[in-house]
C-alpha cells in the first residue's frame, strides 16, 4: 500500500529536481513519487525523470505531459496517484526526511485507528536565499498538537500563519470529491489549492515538524516581486476562481469560514498592493473593477472583506492611498520574510 504521493511538477528542472527526488527516496515503499514532466524543452527533465524511474521502478513514476503550468501538473498527479494523500513538493524545494518519516508514520496510525483525518498540516520553512535566520511557519498557536480535531476545534490564526500549500497533505479522495481542476498555464493556483478543498475536510492533525524547505529568493521565481507584477493578469485569475468557485455561506463550520474569509481577504490584498505597485493605470482600474464586481456578486463577502484593516488600505483613493498601500506591504515584508 502507498500511504502517501509526492507529486513533483518539473519544468526544466534539471539543475534541482535530484535533490527534491532525493530527499524523498528514504521514505521507501510507504509512499510514490509522481516525477511530473510539464513539457520540458530546455534540458534534460524527462530523461532525469525516466533515470529514477529506472532506478527505483516500485517508487518513482516519470509522467510526461503537453506542457500546461503548474496547476495541469497538479491535475495529473491527482489523476495518477496512488497514494491515500497527497502532498506537492516543488521541483526546486526539498523536504526533511526525518520529519517526512514521522509524517508517514502518523498517517499509519491514524489509518490503523480509522480516525478519519482528511488533512495532515506540517510546518515549513522560508529557506530564503541569503538570509541568516530562515523563518518558520508554524502553527503551535493556531492548531492543537499531535491529535485528531474539527475545525471547530481551531484557535486564531494570526496575520502571516495561514496554511499554505507547502503546510498541507490532503487525502486523495477530498480533492477528488472537491472536484479540484487548476487552470492551466497560470501561476499562483497553489492559493487555490490551499483553499477549495478546505470545506470537504473533516478532520485535521497537526504535525508539529518542520518537513518542507521553501526555497526562496531567486531571480526569476514566480514569487519575485517584478515577476509577480508581470503576472498581474493571472493573479487576478486565481483571484477571481477562489472569490467565486467557493460558496462560504455554504460552509458549515463558523471557524473554518472565518479562516477562508481571512485567508481571502489576503489574496484580495495581495492583487491590489502588486496592482499598486505596478503603477500602470491599467492594474489600478482593475483593482477597482474587481472590487466594484465582487461587491455586484456578493455583497456579503465584499463588506466581510472591504471593512476590515486590509480592504481599507488598498482602496484609500489617490496619492495617500498608494503610500499607504505600499508603506504596508514593505513592513509586512520585514516583519514575515516573504519576496
Amino acid at each position: 500500500m502507498k500511504y502517501l504521493s509526492f507529486i513533483i511538477p518539473c519544468y526544466n528542472s534539471s539543475k534541482y529536481m535530484s535533490k527534491c527526488i532525493k530527499s524523498i527516496l528514504p521514505l521507501g515503499e510507504d509512499v510514490e513519487i509522481l516525477i511530473i514532466d510539464d513539457g520540458s524543452t530546455k534540458d534534460n527533465t524527462l530523461e532525469i525523470a525516466k533515470k529514477f524511474q529506472k532506478k527505483y521502478p516500485t517508487i518513482c513514476r516519470a509522467i510526461h505531459k503537453k506542457n500546461g503550468g503548474h496547476g495541469d501538473a497538479l491535475n495529473t498527479g491527482i489523476k495518477h496517484a496512488k497514494g491515500l494523500f497527497f502532498k506537492v513538493v516543488d521541483s526546486d524545494d526539498w523536504i526533511s526526511t526525518k520529519a517526512g518519516k514521522k509524517l508517514v508514520e502518523a498517517i499509519k496510525i491514524q489509518e490503523i485507528k480509522q480516525s478519519g483525518v482528511d488533512l495532515f498540516v506540517t510546518n515549513f520553512i522560508y529557506d530564503k536565499v541569503g538570509a541568516a535566520h530562515k523563518k518558520t511557519m508554524e502553527y503551535i498557536f493556531s492548531i492543537p498538537r499531535n491529535r485528531v480535531i474539527s475545525w471547530d476545534q481551531i484557535r486564531f490564526f494570526a496575520p502571516g500563519t495561514y496554511m499554505l500549500m507547502h503546510a498541507l497533505c490532503y487525502r486523495t479522495e477530498v480533492l477528488r470529491k472537491s472536484k479540484l481542476n487548476l487552470p492551466k498555464k497560470t501561476f499562483y493556483v497553489d492559493n487555490i489549492y490551499a483553499y477549495k478543498p478546505l470545506p470537504y475536510v473533516k478532520k485535521l492533525y497537526y504535525l508539529d515538524e518542520e518537513l518542507y524547505h521553501y526555497f526562496i529568493g531567486r531571480n526569476d521565481q514566480s514569487v519575485n516581486e517584478k515577476v509577480m507584477i508581470s503576472r498581474l493578469e493571472q493573479q487576478y485569475r486565481v483571484t477571481r476562481c477562489m472569490l467565486y468557485d467557493v460558496k462560504l455561506d455554504k460552509v458549515k463550520s463558523k471557524k473554518l469560514r472565518h479562516y477562508m474569509i481571512n485567508y481571502m481577504s489576503i489574496i484580495m490584498t495581495v492583487t491590489s498592493v502588486f496592482s499598486v505597485l505596478s503603477k500602470n493605470k491599467h492594474w489600478l482600474d482593475e483593482k477597482d473593477k474587481l472590487w466594484k464586481e465582487l461587491r455586484k456578486k456578493n455583497k456579503k463577502l465584499y463588506n466581510d472583506l472591504m471593512y476590515t484593516f486590509l480592504g481599507i488600505g488598498v482602496n484609500v483613493p489617490g496619492k495617500v492611498g498608494e503610500t499607504i498601500t505600499i508603506g504596508g506591504y514593505k513592513l509586512s515584508q520585514l516583519i514575515y520574510g516573504f519576496n
